[in-house]
């Protein structure tokens, strides 16, 4: 089981700051995914930016969020 997620920031530059509650603090770049799928529809700073902790994870009002599988493995510690 993955570390649930309890703070997320959005940056303009389209990466998330995220708090794990492990402690940790990790950096996903989401650029490379917004070409692709559903992702699409977050290129838009001012939808990107509406991110939000949702139960274990993030998701954003487009009908999006990220399996914490995913978060985890894509991310950089801080």
């Amino acid at each position: 089981m993955y570390p649930a997620v309890c703070e997320v920031t959005s940056h303009e530059d389209f990466s998330l700051s995220i708090v794990l509650d492990n402690g940790e603090k990790r950096l996903l770049d989401m650029k490379p995914y917004l070409d692709f799928g559903v992702f699409k529809k977050i290129r838009d700073y001012e939808k990107f930016k509406r991110v939000r902790v949702a139960f274990d994870t993030i998701e954003w009002d487009e009908d999006i969020d990220l399996d914490p599988e995913f978060i985890y493995a894509k991310s950089e510690a801080e």
